[in-house]
């Protein structure tokens, strides 16, 4: 019998879909990566999913990420998100967290539950825990480097961070890494250099915030503001998916192909 999933399986056979439709899946950050991972994901036949993250959907969202709508701005991208992620599977289940990570927040999850973890936050504290955090529940995960201020979709490649180039976080990622002697982690990262952005103060958010008032993280505080556009964030957060459904599914894929 025909069934939205009909087409995937036609690939990955009926064991695979099995496997996916019991996976339970964590995505720390819902923007521009991590939002086309989750739209990815769902429609490749995971029905179980966590969403983290504490912003809200704001104006300059729109150029790149995939729940970014006039009419969503203002609400929080894991509402957004989950709405979105029902009215494509209704029979998903679905948690929130409208939480930033940080160490400080980490026992509000049990990794040993999930069978794979998507790191696509900002912040190198961030990334760091929840590497380790993952280490320590014997999970996966994949982490998302850098993609702002990049051009050319076709240059992300997948690798263990010890085999990283080019990309800046990627580079201080390594260094934290190796301090802690942190091996085996597999990231989605860029050789493509990285843009200056064209200083323009008519359009900066230093001169124009539109952060909402007592937001937690304003992007303001970063030291640099990086430019995005619609084609980088999503090609590696659609990677990233494509990584998850291949290590989830592999074996039973082969099995499916050998009959």
């Amino acid at each position: 019998m025909l069934n939205q999933f009909s087409r995937t399986e036609i690939l990955l056979g009926k064991e695979a879909m099995e496997i996916l439709n019991k996976a339970h899946i964590a995505v720390f950050g819902v923007g521009g990566v991590g939002g086309y991972t989750v739209e990815a994901l769902i429609r490749s036949g995971i029905q179980h999913i966590d969403l983290i993250d504490d912003d809200t959907v704001s104006l300059t969202n729109l150029n790149r990420q995939i729940i970014a709508t006039h009419s969503t701005i203002g609400k929080y991208k894991v509402d957004v998100m989950k709405e979105r992620i029902l009215d494509i599977n209704p029979s998903a289940e679905v948690n929130v967290h409208k939480c930033f990570y940080l160490p400080e927040t980490r026992d509000l999850f049990d990794f040993t539950k999930y069978d794979y973890v998507v790191d696509a936050v900002d912040t190198v504290t961030a990334k760091i825990n929840l590497i380790l955090q993952a280490k320590e529940a014997c999970t996966k995960i994949i982490c998302s480097m850098g993609v702002g201020n990049k051009m050319d979709p076709t240059q992300f490649q997948v690798a263990d961070i010890s085999q990283t180039s080019v990309c800046p976080l990627a580079r201080v990622m390594r260094q934290e890494c190796k301090k802690r002697k942190i091996k085996n982690v597999k990231v989605v990262f860029s050789t493509e250099k990285v843009l200056r952005p064209i200083e323009d103060m008519a359009i900066s958010c230093r001169q124009h915030c539109i952060c909402p008032p007592g937001a937690q993280h304003k992007c303001t505080e970063r030291r640099d503001i990086p430019g995005s556009t619609a084609f980088v964030p999503s090609v590696a957060g659609l990677i990233i998916a494509s990584e998850i459904i291949k290590d989830l599914t592999q074996e039973a894929t082969a099995r499916a192909r050998s009959l």
